[in-house]
């Protein structure tokens, strides 16, 4: 839970978001991150981890638990 609740953070934080955020929120719909909101997420994440975001452009992360899981990844990869 502790990515989770540091993807919170920034997305409360830098990007402004003041709705209940879950697993399940969707970036775009439910928590209204436009292009600058998405680019606030992942310059957040990647500088309080230290590690580069490596999403597929074909298949953005829609929902927070699909960040979550893109920052697992990058972890892994630098461990």
């Amino acid at each position: 839970m502790e990515l989770f609740d540091t993807v919170c953070q920034v997305l409360k934080g830098p990007c402004g978001v003041t709705e209940t955020i879950s697993t399940r929120s969707r970036l775009v719909e439910d928590l209204e991150l436009d292009s600058v909101g998405l680019l606030c997420l992942a310059v957040g994440l990647e500088n309080r981890y230290r590690v580069k975001l490596e999403e597929n452009p074909e298949e953005p992360p829609e929902t927070v638990a699909d960040v979550v899981h893109l920052l697992e990844k990058a972890l892994e990869k630098e461990a």
